[in-house]
């Protein structure tokens, strides 16, 4: 990517890691304590169950975060594995990786030497989306705003929108630019705008990575809108500090979903918008 304009094509290849684990579907069930900064505690895996007399384990259903991406030169992937390595270490939640459809045809993705996909990572259908307790949207940018593959999938999802089926869930960002001044603010502040006509509660990261948003001894992606990481000239690789940020908001946004769990004592936005 360069210049604000998205990835340009590159023989080098980013590693892709180890396939994603159980993709099953999510469930509505909700439940976690309240978030600490920078301090994620945990509950129990299994809870006793009462049936015919006799006292059984039962393993609690987990929260689901659907982290959603799509990745022309496996940048965006990168942060998405880590995001998911974060959301699984916070008890009780799991993050699901999903990847959006593609809208090139083989012919120019061949031309652009973009390297094959990983077939461990399923392609996201429209209804799905209202089976999860959170989202982490992930794409590169293209000349300040999401790509167009992200962009069409959000235009698929009217069908939500008319019912506001996705209202009062919420939604976090992370995204790739070529270079420091190619949009890693401008690429998450302008996708925004899909998350209001849905209703959904958008999550910055803030400033809660603490010391890390404020080094300047390494080169890093990212910002208070949430994880980013620098591509080049799509050839090089996530530094330690943007995939750091990267699991860092896979924690921070696996808390704040426990804190819409029932179990949290606070309103339940499920029942107040009748989902």
């Amino acid at each position: 990517m360069g210049k604000g304009a998205g990835c340009v094509p590159s023989k080098k290849r980013s590693p892709i890691d180890e396939p994603d684990q159980d993709q099953d579907h999510p469930n509505p069930d909700r439940d976690g304590p309240n978030l600490v900064q920078n301090q994620f505690s945990t509950t129990n895996s299994t809870t006793p169950v009462q049936n015919n007399n006799n006292v059984q384990a039962e393993a609690v259903k987990k929260l689901r975060i659907f982290i959603i991406f799509y990745s022309m030169y496996n940048h965006v992937e990168l942060l998405a594995r880590k995001m998911k390595k974060g959301v699984d270490s916070i008890d009780g939640v799991e993050g699901v990786l999903y990847r959006v459809p593609e809208t090139l045809p083989m012919e120019a993705l061949e031309q652009m030497r973009v390297p094959l996909k990983d077939g461990g990572v399923p392609v996201v259908s429209v209804d799905e989306l209202t089976m999860a307790d959170g989202f982490l949207f992930g794409f590169p940018t293209r000349f300040g705003s999401m790509a167009a593959q992200m962009k069409a999938f959000f235009d698929s999802t009217g069908n939500l929108w008319e019912r506001q089926r996705l209202a009062g869930v919420p939604a976090g960002f992370f995204v790739s630019t070529g270079t420091q001044g190619g949009g890693q603010e401008t690429t998450a502040w302008t996708a925004i705008t899909q998350l209001v006509h849905h209703g959904m509660i958008y999550v910055p990261i803030g400033y809660s990575f603490g010391a890390g948003m404020f080094e300047m001894d390494s080169l890093r992606g990212g910002s208070p809108y949430g994880a980013g990481v620098f591509s080049g000239d799509s050839s090089r690789e996530p530094s330690e500090p943007e995939l750091a940020l990267a699991e860092h908001q896979g924690k921070y946004m696996a808390s704040i979903v426990k804190r819409f769990s029932p179990s949290s004592g606070r309103p339940q936005l499920a029942l107040l918008l009748n989902r």
